[in-house]
């Protein structure tokens, strides 16, 4: 795996406009691409699903194991893994920091999303 670059995750960092797309059943084709918030932590991108672990992208990310993601003018082919549970809490302190203002924080904080935590990596 390859390592993000600085100045990728700066631009991901500022950026709210991350658009997921894991890939379908066949591993080639992106499924519809969902859009959803993303926080930078320890020079590695993590995302949550909304919804948990009953989100469609969730369980296809899990499944497929890679996909694509678009934001801030940057479109990446990615790997999808479980986070570790161990960084939970900065991730949420990431979130926190990134998204205060919003209502929609306190479920992505939530033992809901928390369990649904992906860190992307790029491919190739």
């Amino acid at each position: 795996m390859s390592k993000w670059s600085k100045e990728e995750l700066g631009k991901i960092k500022a950026a709210d406009d991350l658009h997921i797309s894991p890939f379908r059943e066949d591993g080639i084709t992106n499924g519809t691409p969902t859009w959803i918030w993303s926080v930078v932590v320890e020079d590695d991108l993590y995302v949550r699903a909304y919804n948990g672990q009953s989100s469609s992208w969730y369980n296809a990310a899990l499944q497929q194991k890679a996909g694509r993601i678009t934001i801030a003018g940057l479109t990446k082919e990615v790997a999808f893994e479980p986070a570790n549970d161990s960084i939970n809490e900065t991730i949420d302190n990431a979130y926190r920091k990134k998204y205060h203002n919003s209502p929609y924080l306190s479920p992505m904080i939530s033992e809901r999303s928390r369990s649904a935590t992906i860190k992307l990596m790029p491919r190739g």
